[in-house]
């Protein structure tokens, strides 16, 4: 007993977990921690989805690893070509981390298929994050030439989700 638990006798830094708060919602993670000295601060938030805490869980995992590291990498190349698409028209990318709903209810139509002709602000998909479902317009009217996301499926910020030609 000679020296006592700093982190159980100093107060919490409140500030630094507003802060932390502030960064998940700007990012969209859903969990954050950081670690100064013995003093460790954890800041999670229910997710959108059950799918992304999953990710979420397996990242570090693949960052502690190298091998899983590489195949994430071969995937991104591997969807190159798909990204020399856009020159056809252009790529609808995800403002968010959710997850994608191609139709307003499950067993409902598709917002839209794939050779529609979409009108400029016309909901294209949903996706939800944080409970929240935020529909995508489209910035342009034209034809969609391809579907880039799967109904369900987690996207990530800046993913291709439709090209519009």
């Amino acid at each position: 007993m000679s020296k006592p638990e700093a982190p159980a006798d100093r107060p919490i830094d409140t500030k630094t977990v507003r802060d932390l708060a502030k960064i998940l919602k700007e990012t969209g993670l859903t969990e954050i921690e950081v670690e100064q000295g013995d003093l460790k601060i954890r800041v999670a938030r229910t997710a959108a989805a059950v799918a992304a805490p999953v990710s979420y869980v397996a990242a570090p995992e693949a960052v502690a690893a190298p091998a899983p590291v590489a195949a994430p990498v071969a995937a991104p190349v591997a969807a190159a070509p798909a990204a020399a698409a856009p020159v056809a028209g252009e790529l609808v990318k995800s403002p968010m981390v959710g997850t994608v709903y191609l139709s307003p209810a499950p067993g409902a139509n598709q917002f839209v298929k794939v050779g529609d002709t979409v009108t400029a602000g016309q909901t294209l998909l949903i996706i939800e994050a944080m409970k929240t479902m935020n529909p995508i317009p489209a910035p342009k009217a034209g034809k969609v030439v391809e579907i880039l996301a799967a109904d369900a499926q987690p996207v990530e910020f800046g993913e291709g989700l439709v090209i519009i030609d």
